[in-house]
């Protein structure tokens, strides 16, 4: 398996991302609970090569997950806008 390869389907990073904002955010906690739920079987299994692939793969996925949580009308997100 490569290094790179996602540790489950639903953290493809390959995946389309929908277009609305709600599901966009489903798509992220989906891939999020499911790496969760994956590094807590690998640590009672104690695979710690996939264990540090499974510990990456969440770290980029909480991100993303951030990222589309944010609220784009937010004045903090752009300083310039003000909002509708």
């Amino acid at each position: 398996m490569k290094p790179s390869a996602p540790m489950t389907p639903l953290a493809d990073p390959r995946r389309v991302m929908p277009r609305a904002a709600a599901s966009r955010r489903a798509v992220a906690e989906a891939a999020v609970n499911a790496l969760a739920a994956e590094q807590r079987r690998l640590e009672s299994l104690g695979e710690e090569w996939a264990l540090a692939r499974t510990a990456y793969q969440l770290r980029y996925w909480r991100f993303v997950r951030a990222l589309v949580s944010l609220d784009p009308r937010d004045a903090r997100i752009h300083p310039g806008r003000r909002a509708a």
